[in-house]
């Protein structure tokens, strides 16, 4: 057993939140959503799914995150920076390093911040343009669980993806359930305007 395994188990044991968890897709890579997202707990809780799992991982960051000794540190959990001020070409980049044959669960938070801003449509995209499957990891205060949910293929009609999305995180309300936000994502409202 490996030692971020050990780790990750050990943590599970005297937390408080209990694990409840499916295996991810059956290839090896797609993506992880993590939602809601409204605390900095939930990078531990995200360690402690992927590690306790044994999955190889990426995630998504702010690139002040990777400011000086921390960057390293950053680095090696896994995180990929994100210039949100210019994140241009993100999932182009993404897209060509799957193309190119590396093999990873992608960790996104579809929220982008803790303040309820927003579903971001990168993972939707990354998704159709890889053919990766996507899965619903989350973090409920209400019954102190988290983990890993269902694994969905999505279908190129951006609506009925996200209703089966919705109705996944309609009860899931995150460490700090004022900074949810309904997962919805603009092309919604574009393909109603069709």
């Amino acid at each position: 057993m490996s030692v971020r395994r050990t780790a990750a188990r050990a943590f599970w044991k005297v937390s408080r939140w209990r694990l409840v968890t499916e295996r991810p897709s059956r290839d090896g890579a797609g993506i992880l959503i993590g939602a809601p997202h409204t605390s900095n707990w939930d990078f531990v809780f995200m360690l402690g799914i992927a590690w306790e799992q044994e999955l190889p991982f990426r995630w998504l960051g702010k690139h002040t995150l990777f400011r000086g000794l921390a960057g390293p540190i950053m680095r090696g959990l896994g995180g990929i920076p994100v210039d949100r001020r210019n994140p241009a070409g993100l999932v182009d980049e993404l897209v060509a390093r799957v193309r190119d044959g590396e093999r990873f669960y992608l960790v996104v938070t579809p929220e982008g911040s803790r303040t309820g801003s927003g579903w971001k449509s990168g993972f939707y995209r990354i998704a159709r343009e890889t053919g990766w499957s996507v899965t619903l990891g989350y973090v409920d205060r209400t019954t102190m669980t988290t983990g890993l949910g269902p694994t969905i293929d999505l279908t190129g009609d951006v609506r009925a993806d996200m209703d089966v999305i919705r109705a996944f995180y309609a009860d899931k309300a995150g460490l700090h359930p004022e900074h949810r936000t309904e997962p919805r994502l603009a092309a919604e409202t574009e393909e109603g305007a069709r």
